[in-house]
């Protein structure tokens, strides 16, 4: 889930290095800046211009887009894509007018909206629910949350989302980290990096969104401790959403309709079609990224996810509320009363006969 960073200090960007084994341009997490090669055209009524990343938790888009199925749905409305790694990019690109919806990070999502003061943006969808997971070494010595004192973990970057799971997991159990006179530390490090310093023991272990959960127990002799979905209502928690910019919704309702429409379609395909969609996925990344995703790692990593247009709503600003908590974001308690906008979904997935999102 390439995230946007809480940071008491303000939003910090870096540029991940995604270099292992396979050499996968997949991190969630990673935060640089992505520069479109050409420049979009400006906001048209026949032109839906879609930010996404090539990542397993935005499946619709890499599939839909790559293979045509969305441009198939949204007929004489062309379809221009950008490829981003990074939340804050996506969310900066939507803001200057260079893309007119994006899939991103609830975290990116959550700091766009409050940044605009709730004017920019809308969640218009769901995209992916869980798939991350709390990894420590085989061999670190941990077998229950007892065994943390004095224990080094990972997570992705300073607050982002899995960075805040984690702390909000040992705060929970008792812990406090280094910072805070306590005896548990937290290194931010690049997913790609993670992986190294758990092959050389330098952590114990790392709150990783997938594939990475699964790279970590396949090459660096890891086991899961907790998948996060245990963490959750039912097991289900958002790590990617659908967002438009609000001018471009209010102006273009029935393009955002034919989006959904292809966007639900695909969310439908894809859970019918697991096989063939982990094939396509890998044919839409290679032409992406020149790379691929060996097929275990993929179905693993599938296995512990659900790709969905269900936003779960309730866990946004559960997560919203433990980032605060956490003093990532300021002093005042974030209000996301308006930040979705579920309308236009529930009309598609009424027209579909599918249950509308409460």
């Amino acid at each position: 889930m390439s995230d946007m960073v809480y940071n008491k200090a303000g939003i910090k960007f870096g540029i991940a290095s995604v270099i292992i084994g396979i050499v996968i341009v997949l991190s969630l997490t990673s935060n640089s800046f992505i520069t479109p090669s050409q420049p979009l055209s400006e906001t048209k009524s026949d032109v839906l211009r879609i930010g996404y990343f090539p990542n397993i938790n935005h499946a619709q888009a890499v599939i839909g887009v790559g293979n045509g199925d969305f441009q198939n749905t949204l007929g004489g409305i062309k379809i221009e894509s950008q490829v981003f790694n990074a939340g804050p990019a996506a969310i900066e690109a939507l803001f200057a007018n260079r893309i007119d919806v994006a899939y991103v990070g609830p975290n990116p999502a959550i700091n766009g909206y409050l940044k605009s003061d709730g004017q920019g943006l809308k969640i218009i969808a769901g995209v992916s629910s869980g798939g991350a997971v709390f990894v420590v070494r085989n061999d670190s010595g941990i077998t229950n949350v007892h065994d943390f004192a004095g224990k080094k973990f990972a997570s992705p970057q300073l607050g982002n989302t899995q960075d805040v799971a984690l702390r909000s997991y040992l705060l929970k159990n008792g812990y406090k980290t280094s910072e805070n006179g306590g005896n548990v530390t937290i290194l931010p490090a690049t997913t790609a990096d993670i992986v190294t310093m758990m092959s050389k023991k330098d952590i114990d272990g790392a709150w990783v969104p997938e594939p990475w959960g699964t790279i970590l127990v396949k090459q660096a002799n890891g086991k899961v401790f907790l998948d996060e979905r245990d963490l959750w209502p039912n097991g289900k928690f958002t790590t990617a959403l659908l967002v438009a910019r609000t001018d471009y919704l209010q102006s273009h309702p029935d393009v955002i309709q034919k989006l959904l429409e292809a966007h639900v379609k695909e969310t439908t395909w894809i859970n019918n079609n697991k096989n063939e969609s982990i094939k396509d996925f890998n044919i839409q990344l290679q032409k992406l990224t020149g790379k691929t995703i060996p097929n275990d790692v993929i179905s693993e990593a599938f296995s512990r996810m659900e790709i969905t247009y269900d936003p779960v709503k309730s866990s946004v600003s559960k997560s919203a509320d433990d980032a605060f908590n956490l003093g990532f974001l300021g002093s005042k308690k974030p209000d996301l009363s308006n930040i979705f906008d579920l309308s236009i979904l529930n009309k598609v997935l009424q027209e579909q006969n599918l249950s509308a999102i409460p």
